[in-house]
């Protein structure tokens, strides 16, 4: 995972990909316990988005120095690295209010886990329902962050109905 932030600062660095940040499963793991993941999603800005947007530069970028697309992704290092544009409201805030981390030496950036839980609850797959309620029983999430972050997206109804589904204890 070292070498392969490393390829993703070098893809940074270049000015070939904006801001970034790390999401999905493996974004989780720096809150959460480990879980197995397939792949390494990385949300990016562009700097000056082209009017049709493409992520061809990414991936020559990343041929050249030696890293094959496979399917959807890239193999940078032996992870395949999904490169994903954060174009939506939710998901441009999520890699602007990143956080700094170290990772081995290597500097990176997460998404916070509020963020991911709002997107985890916009996505609305079971391993993402699966994934949020992790986090609420995790205690990471911090709860006026979350509110702040779900009533900017207008997902206050979402989480509602995930408390009603997933958080509330039937009657007898």
């Amino acid at each position: 995972m070292k070498d392969t932030l490393q390829e993703i600062n070098a893809l940074r660095d270049s000015g070939t990909i904006g801001q970034c940040a790390i999401g999905g499963a493996m974004g989780a793991t720096f809150y959460l316990e480990p879980i197995s993941t397939y792949d390494l999603d990385i949300f990016v800005l562009f700097d000056s988005p082209p009017l049709i947007l493409t992520l061809t530069p990414i991936y020559e970028f990343l041929k050249a120095r030696g890293h094959e697309p496979k399917g959807d992704a890239v193999d940078v290092c032996g992870w395949p690295v999904q490169f994903l544009p954060a174009e939506s409201p939710l998901l441009k805030e999520a890699v602007e209010q990143a956080v700094a981390v170290d990772f081995e030496g290597v500097p990176t950036r997460v998404m916070t886990a509020e963020h991911l839980a709002a997107i985890a609850l916009q996505t609305r797959r079971p391993k993402d329902f699966a994934r949020l309620l992790t986090f609420v029983d995790s205690g990471a999430l911090k709860p006026e962050r979350l509110d702040e972050i779900l009533q900017r997206h207008h997902l206050v109804d979402a989480w509602h109905q995930f408390e009603v589904k997933y958080l509330t204890t039937p009657e007898p």
